[in-house]
């Protein structure tokens, strides 16, 4: 926006022909009657402002001019397009431009709307105020063109794991112009743009490098535009399909502990994923012939009436066009479950509860160390029960002695040692009783 002192007097006549010429054949007698009453009339312009702002509208929509007056005497106003036709003076529309439409006119403000904005209405309109000296100010219209395209290619319609692939978005035909942005998911990317610019108008094209990996399968590439002439997102986006090779896992069906014994029976699923999908999965035993009792059925490997001479390593193998992959399944074969009877100590007092002592040592196959284990652990019960025992013996004897303590008394005649024959030491023996002390033993 800014405004200017226009001439007086010759240039003022000068711009009222130049209206009337503009106008309609019709309608330039009486244009040319205003401009002249208008002209006669002309007051000073002591203390008046004119002002006017600018606009930035999107293209297509409407975009509305307004000139303004500050203190207004009357004084008449007019609004030109950028090539100085007037479009209005005062509340009459010379122009044949029927888009611009009045919304408002006073003494104080002359509003005008453009309806259906295109690119060739940008640039500055004029705002006149007929003062002495006339003055003038100009808006500027900005017109605001989304992108009218917005194309994605990926180079390879399908890649192969860790391939690196080229992505291109292009945005076309925009005014400013846009900035990509990448998103694989929602992780956002970095690419690198370029832009291009012809006939006020630009296109933008960002190229983006992406190493694909088996997990970016079905993971949309989004390329995303931001502008200031777009309300929300504007994005195109591409599905990425990635061919790998097959992820092979192998599962015990049975048994179902996972223990495997002689006598047992043994049965694997083989699962194999990949893209494409695998057509055929094998097994075989590693170093070894597969033995003559084992059943192959699809994924399915089945092996009857274990024994040690099936100790060994099974192979799950599956593959694709983009390549093979295998899995390998140990197998070790334990001894059947074994009972161990308790020790039993017979007494008179002790009871012995008979136990049963089941060890079952739950372990991958494989693990060589649970034999170990196993024996171990017989041996700690075999000492328990045996220490328990002897416990329980000593406690009865203890009791058994303790019953069988008693007191002992013996009377001994003091004086009869000294006696001449054995009559007088009866007879020392019978007197001296009452007076002899008792004397205690005690038998342990």
């Amino acid at each position: 926006m800014a405004s200017a002192v226009l001439p007086s007097g010759s240039q003022c006549a000068a711009a009222a022909a130049a209206a009337a010429a503009a106008a309609p054949p019709g309608l330039r007698l009486r244009l040319l009657l205003l401009l002249l009453s208008a002209a006669a009339l002309i007051p000073t312009g002591d203390g008046q402002n004119l002002f006017t702002k600018d606009v930035t509208v999107i293209e297509g929509e409407v975009a509305t001019i307004s000139c303004q007056v500050n203190k207004s005497d009357d004084s008449v106003i007019q609004l030109l397009n950028p090539n100085r036709q007037t479009i209005y003076f005062k509340d009459f529309r010379p122009l044949k431009d029927s888009r611009f439409q009045l919304l408002n006119f006073s003494s104080s403000e002359l509003k005008v709307s453009l309806t259906n904005v295109s690119i060739s209405d940008e640039g500055r309109y004029f705002c006149q105020l007929y003062t002495d000296p006339p003055q003038e100010s100009y808006t500027t219209i900005t017109v605001l063109v989304p992108p009218r395209n917005l194309m994605i290619d990926i180079q390879k319609d399908t890649a192969v794991e860790g391939e690196e692939i080229e992505v291109n978005c292009t945005a076309m035909a925009s005014k400013p112009a846009t900035t990509i942005r990448w998103f694989k998911g929602n992780k956002e990317l970095k690419g690198k743009s370029e832009v291009e610019e012809w006939s006020d108008m630009y296109t933008v094209t960002s190229q983006l490098m992406l190493k694909v990996h088996k997990e970016d399968d079905g993971v949309p590439v989004i390329c995303q535009v931001e502008h200031p002439a777009v309300t929300g997102n504007l994005q195109t986006q591409r599905y990425l399909e990635v061919q790998y090779k097959p992820q092979v896992h192998i599962q015990m069906t049975y048994p179902l502990q996972g223990l495997t014994r002689e006598g047992d029976a043994l049965e694997l699923t083989c699962e194999a994923i990949g893209k494409p999908q695998p057509v055929m999965v094998t097994w075989v035993r590693v170093d070894d012939e597969m033995p003559q009792h084992a059943v192959l059925s699809g994924p399915n490997l089945f092996i009857n009436n274990l024994n040690k001479t099936d100790n060994g390593t099974y192979r799950c193998e599956a593959s694709n066009i983009v390549g093979k992959a295998h899995s390998d399944y140990m197998l070790y074969v334990y001894d059947p479950p074994t009972t161990i009877p308790p020790p039993t100590t017979t007494t008179t007092t002790t009871t012995t509860t008979t136990t049963i002592l089941t060890i079952i040592t739950d372990s991958r196959a494989g693990e060589e160390g649970a034999i170990g284990a196993v024996d171990h652990a017989v041996i700690g019960g075999v000492v328990a029960v045996v220490v328990f025992a002897m416990l329980c013996l000593l406690i009865i004897l203890g009791r058994y002695f303790a019953r069988h303590k008693g007191t002992y008394f013996t009377h001994e005649a003091k004086g009869a040692d000294d006696a001449a024959d054995a009559d007088t030491a009866i007879i020392n023996a019978e007197g001296g009783q009452n007076n002899s002390e008792e004397k205690k033993e005690y038998f342990i």
